[in-house]
Formats: structure tokens, C-alpha cells, sequence
């Protein structure tokens, strides 16, 4: 199959760049990149789809045509999409459907060759995949990743704040996209059965979907690269090892650098909770004892002295650290570092794993937490939110067997204690890092997921679904305006009320 991705926001190099250092550049980008890589493996033809941006700050991604090295088989492919600068993510609804969707049918016009089916990630890019389909026939699946509604649920909406929080996310828009994305999508891919039935059910996409239907879904969780994320030492190892010791030397006195990390290693963002898993640090003397706590951050050689270097919500999370470590007085017991690749990570993972260390990822919500499974490959025992992914992921179906220890990211308490439990207990850190491996190895590595999505791409490929099954497209995103704008109102009645007949401005 000749396979195409579209995935308008972050953007993809052979480098990586700015992966988990910006919102627009996290963990769907590795998703996307491993998937494709796997697909061309199996034999297949990819195209990685994004936004071209010509901007001196952002210069990567100046070439229309670009390729990871080693993988003839997958293309990065950029479009121009608005502006020539960079955008973010909630700036681009006026030209998907416009200039970025013109701009893809206008290259493969050019090439003589479409491709089969197509993939598609987030609610942008499910919108482009409806469109495309109602221009070319192309069917698509939709992956939606993290869903708007479940965001909104998680800032806390509320008929107050709605018309605020949409100023700056653009949720009016978002949700409208998405449920024409999955409600035309041939196939919709989630990564378990919990955010198939949690985060599709909800109110916000009446009408759009029925979770209840068996054919509409595929589950296919994501995979750990098990080139990178492995057990043996790399070339890598020694250079890290070298890093993190001036690390610690730099930041802990003489008779703690010997002692276990608690390792934290997440973009900053308010939803991966670095502070409750601080708050579980400083409250509890024990752990304190028995480790020190590392926050691994990309953009600066000292983080926490650092924080000028970061913007926005990032600079915030770390002033927030500082002043609790500065409140308690435990600066000594903690330390920050970048690791600017997944090289990097995966070697400071197996550093951290022969000091007895734990990974540690307290968000308020994963819908997947591939980070931890990625831990879990190179060794190292995890402690993961109880919300979302990871109890499907870290909890056998059946058995109810765990894979490593889950907590309450809303209570210190809780996360402060199974640290204490596998920090403290040899036998139950072993136990747990013996269980992570096989879990990983039996069932999460890239090219299992390839073989799904292979299977039901094939399986969508030229099917065309009834007419009387489709919501029409609002018409702002083929005719963007202030008159053809989709108005809060409509989001204020179909989020708050869930009401079916509830339709966005464009659909019948």
C-alpha cells in the first residue's frame, strides 16, 4: 500500500527537532514517526504529511521534501499551511481546509500518484482526512490521540469560563472538527479500550459516533522502539554516564550522589502534574532519605537555575518547583538536566536502572503513557497515573497482574508511597522491572502496531460509507470568515447539554 499520514501540527526531521520541548511537538509525533518507519518495514509506501514553515527560527522545516535516514521507504512531506512563519496548533483551523488541503492534492497532481488510503492524527488532521476524502475518494482512519472535550473536562469549563478558554484553545472549532473526523473516518484507532469508551462517549460528540459500535474501532496501542530502548549498553551509555555524574556533582552533596533518582523526564505542561509528584517529594522524609528527585527537561543545561530560558507555562511549572524546594529547603536533594534525544533517554534510563532508580510520570491524565513503557524496556521499574492508558497497559485484563505500580495523581500520599514500596524493597523493585520487560516484549513494540494499522487501513481502503452516515462539514473550514465562524453558542449547548440535535453551524 502507498500510505499517507497527515499530522498539520509539530512537524517531523530526521533530528527531531524541539520534540517535547513545545505543546505542538510531543508525544503524537513519535507515534506517528515510529508507526510510519514500522509500515515501511512491512513493505509499505509513506508519506508523513505536515505544515512546511519558513521561518529563521524555525529552519528545519524550510524543505518541501525530507527522509529519515536508513528508511528509504517513508517521505516527510511539507505543506504549506498559512503564513510562512511558524503557527501554533491553535492558529491553523483557517487554512486546513483551505491552501494546506489545496496544497496536498496540487503535489500529488504534480506526481501523477495519490495514495491509497490515508491516516489520520488529531482533529486537524481528521478534519483534512474528511476533506480529502469528499475531493479525491481516498478513504482514511482517525486517530484522535487526546480528544478537545477531554481537555476542556480537564481545565475545568464552565458556562463562565467557556468563551475565555475558547479564545485560546479554539475548543468551538477543535470539537467540531473532530466529530467530522470520526464520523467519516472508515475506521476510527484507539489505543485502548478505555479512551474508545471514555473519551468517545462523551457529550460533546452526540450524533458524531457510537463507541458501541464494534466495526467503527480498531485498538491498537502504540509500540516501544526496541532499537533504542533496550536493556544493552549503547555507545551512548558512556557519554551520559559522564553527563549525569558532572550533573550531580554539580547539584547534590558528596554523600547523595550515590543514592537512587526518582526520574521525572516530561514536557512541561500543567496536565503532566510535575508538581504532584514534587508535593509527594517534599512531604515525605523517608523518600527523601532513600533518593533524590530528578526533573529531566530539554532547553537548558540547569533547568531549575535556568528558568529564564523557557516561556510561558514551562517557566511557570519550574518557578512553582523552585519556590516548593526553596519553601522546604531541599534543594540538595534534587536535581535537573536535559537529554536532548531518544538516545539520550534511553541510556540515562539504563544508568538510572543499575542505581536502583524509578521512573516516575504522575499526569492528571494519559490516554496512552508510552513513556513508561519505554522506561520499562530499558529496565527500569515505573510509577504511573492511575488515569487513563496505563490501566490497560500496566494491568493484565484478565489476571489483573501489574507491570508496574499506579497511583493517584491527586494524592501525594499515594504517589509518595509506592515509591517508598519499590525504593525500599529490592525484591519488589526486581519483581516489577522483570514484569515491565516481558509486558513490553509480548506486546507493545512498533512493528505489532504496524501490523494493525496495516490491517485496517487495508481494510478501509476504497470502502465508501452510506451518505445518509455523514455529518456535513461546518462550512468555516473550506470558507473561513467571521460570518461562517462556528459560534460558542453551539459549543456552549452540545459540551454543557449533550443535546443530539444539538449541530454545528454547517450540518443538518
Amino acid at each position: 500500500m502507498f500510505v499517507s499520514f497527515l499530522n498539520p501540527q509539530g512537524n517531523f526531521d530526521p533530528d527531531d527537532s524541539y520534540w517535547m520541548e513545545h505543546p505542538d511537538f510531543g508525544g503524537q509525533l513519535v507515534y506517528v514517526k515510529e508507526t510510519a518507519l514500522a509500515l515501511a518495514e512491512l513493505g509499505h509506501r509513506v508519506d508523513i504529511i505536515t505544515r512546511q514553515i519558513k521561518d529563521s527560527e524555525w529552519p528545519e522545516f524550510s524543505d518541501q521534501l525530507d527522509s529519515y535516514p536508513g528508511s528509504e521507504g517513508v517521505r516527510i512531506v511539507r505543506i504549506p499551511c498559512g503564513p510562512e512563519d511558524f503557527l501554533p496548533k491553535e492558529q491553523l483551523w483557517p487554512h486546513l481546509g483551505t491552501d494546506w488541503l489545496d496544497g496536498i492534492i496540487d503535489f500529488y497532481d504534480d506526481e501523477g500518484e495519490f495514495p491509497d488510503v490515508t491516516t489520520t492524527h488529531y482533529g486537524d488532521g481528521g478534519l483534512v482526512g474528511a476533506l480529502l476524502k469528499d475531493r479525491t475518494g481516498i478513504n482514511y482512519t482517525f486517530t484522535g490521540h487526546s480528544l478537545g472535550a477531554q481537555k476542556m473536562d480537564r481545565l475545568g469549563t464552565t458556562k463562565d469560563n467557556l468563551e475565555q478558554l475558547d479564545n485560546r484553545y479554539n475548543f468551538a472549532r477543535r470539537i467540531a472538527a473532530e466529530r467530522v473526523g470520526m464520523n467519516r473516518a472508515g475506521q476510527v484507532i484507539t489505543s485502548t479500550n478505555q479512551e474508545r469508551f471514555n473519551q468517545y462517549s462523551h457529550r460533546a460528540y452526540s450524533n458524531a459516533i457510537d463507541p458501541d459500535n464494534e466495526a467503527k474501532f480498531s485498538v491498537i496501542p502504540p509500540g516501544v522502539n526496541k532499537k533504542i530502548f533496550h536493556q544493552e549498553e549503547s555507545s551512548q551509555d558512556r557519554e551520559i554516564k559522564d553527563r549525569i555524574k558532572s550533573t550531580l556533582e554539580r547539584d547534590l552533596p558528596t554523600e547523595r550522589r550515590d543514592l537512587p533518582l526518582v526520574l521525572c523526564s516530561s514536557r512541561l505542561d500543567r496536565k503532566k502534574n510535575h508538581m504532584g509528584l514534587v508535593n509527594a517529594f517534599v512531604t515525605c522524609d523517608r523518600l527523601q532519605e532513600l533518593a533524590n528527585l530528578a526533573i529531566v527537561v530539554r532547553g537548558a543545561d540547569d533547568p531549575l537555575h535556568q528558568r529564564d530560558h523557557f516561556g510561558g507555562e514551562g517557566k511557570k511549572i519550574l518557578d512553582d518547583i523552585a519556590s516548593t524546594l526553596e519553601e522546604n529547603d531541599l534543594w540538595e536533594t534534587v536535581t535537573s538536566f536535559p537529554l536532548d534525544n531518544q538516545e539520550e533517554l534511553a541510556a540515562a534510563y539504563r544508568w538510572a536502572r543499575d542505581r536502583g532508580s524509578v521512573f516516575a510520570l504522575t499526569s492528571v491524565y494519559e490516554p496512552f503513557g508510552l513513556a513508561p513503557l519505554e522506561a520499562m524496556s530499558c529496565g527500569l521499574p515505573v510509577v504511573v497515573t492511575d488515569q487513563g492508558g496505563p490501566t490497560e497497559s500496566l494491568v493484565d485484563e484478565e489476571t489483573g497482574e501489574k507491570y508496574g505500580a499506579l497511583v493517584d495523581p491527586e494524592d501525594p500520599e499515594d504517589i509518595a508511597g509506592e515509591l517508598l514500596e519499590l525504593l525500599g524493597s529490592e525484591e519488589k523493585w526486581k519483581s516489577y522491572q522483570e514484569a515491565g520487560l516481558d509486558r513490553v516484549l509480548s506486546r507493545y513494540t512498533w512493528e505489532q502496531t504496524a501490523k494493525s494499522y496495516a490491517k485496517a487501513l487495508k481494510q478501509v481502503q476504497g470502502e465508501q460509507r452510506p451518505k445518509g452516515d455523514k455529518i456535513p462539514i461546518p462550512e468555516y473550514f473550506t470558507n473561513p470568515s467571521p460570518e461562517t465562524d462556528i459560534k460558542l453558542e453551539q459549543l456552549r449547548t452540545l459540551y454543557f447539554n449533550g443535546n443530539p440535535g444539538t449541530r454545528y453551524s454547517g450540518e443538518s
